[in-house]
């Protein structure tokens, strides 16, 4: 199992529908581009404290 760190963050708005946009940074930063499919996760502690993790698969060999 993998153990990440926080490396920065940031505030994103919550749009119409629930849209929310990453900002140009982290999309450079991770290499998200147009119509990349990202995984969307919702975690829960004990307290009931909630979060969304988000994440984009390694990209395929030949992509």
């Amino acid at each position: 199992m993998a153990i990440y760190r926080t490396r920065y963050f940031g505030e994103v708005t919550v749009g119409v529908g629930g849209r929310i946009t990453i900002p140009q940074e982290m999309r450079d930063d991770l290499g998200i581009e147009e119509g990349d499919v990202l995984t969307v996760r919702v975690e829960e502690n004990s307290r009931g404290t909630r979060q969304l993790v988000v994440w984009r698969a390694e990209q395929q060999g030949d992509e």
